[in-house]
C-alpha cells in the first residue's frame, strides 16, 4: 500500500517509530561498549561499580570478597539463564557461550537482547532467545547478570560462586523491592 493511502495515524504511528528505531540506533552507537576495559573506577549508592565508560562491572576487593552485584549475578544467572546458555555461561548445544559474547557485546547491545529477544535463522539451525522484557526476575536483575557474564568473561571469575560477598546496599534492596512490585 503506498505511503499516502495508508491511514494518517498509521502515517505517525510510522513517522514516530522510525524515529525510536534511529534515536536507538544511535544510542547503541554512543553508548559504551561493555567489552572494554572491566576496571571498576567508582561505586554507587545503590553499590553498583562502573567502569571508565560508565558501564556496570564487577570488583574484586584485595581481601577477595566480591560486590554484591556479581554474586546477585550469580544466582540470577543459575536461576533464569543457565538452563539455555550452559553453566556458568559456557553455552550449549543450542545457546550461545555468553562469556564468549560479552567480550564483544556492548552493555546496550545485551540488555536490548534480553528485552527483545532474538532470532537467528541459518540453514543449519534455527536459533531463538525469547524475550525477557516483561519478566522482573530477569529485567530487574539485568545489570547483575551482566555484571556476572562480565566477570566470567575477563576471566576474573571461576566456575564458582563468590565466597566472600559484599552486604546488599539498602538503597539496592529498596530499588529491588520497587522493581519486583513490594510494597
Amino acid at each position: 500500500m503506498p505511503h499516502s493511502a495508508c491511514p494518517r495515524s498509521f502515517r505517525i504511528f510510522a513517522c514516530l517509530a522510525a524515529s525510536v528505531l534511529s534515536l536507538a540506533t544511535l544510542a547503541s552507537a554512543v553508548l559504551a561498549d561493555g567489552s572494554g576495559d572491566p576496571k571498576s573506577v567508582s561505586k554507587d549508592e545503590n553499590g553498583k561499580y562502573v567502569d571508565a565508560q560508565g558501564n556496570p562491572t564487577f570488583h574484586v576487593s584485595e581481601d577477595g570478597t566480591w560486590d554484591w552485584y556479581t554474586y546477585s549475578g550469580y544466582r540470577r544467572y543459575h536461576s533464569d539463564c543457565h538452563v539455555c546458555h550452559g553453566p556458568n555461561g559456557d553455552g550449549s548445544s543450542y545457546a550461545p557461550a555468553l562469556k564468549d559474547s560479552l567480550q564483544k557485546l556492548s552493555y546496550a547491545d545485551f540488555a536490548s537482547t534480553i528485552a527483545g529477544g532474538r532470532v537467528n535463522v541459518t540453514t543449519s539451525q534455527n536459533n531463538v532467545m525469547p524475550a525477557f522484557g516483561n519478566n522482573p526476575n530477569v529485567m530487574c536483575y539485568l545489570d547483575d547478570i551482566f555484571v556476572y557474564l562480565r566477570a566470567r568473561s575477563d576471566g576474573a571469575l571461576d566456575r564458582v560462586r563468590p565466597e566472600k560477598k559484599e552486604a546488599k546496599t539498602q538503597a539496592y534492596s529498596k530499588a529491588e523491592d520497587s522493581c519486583m512490585g513490594a510494597k
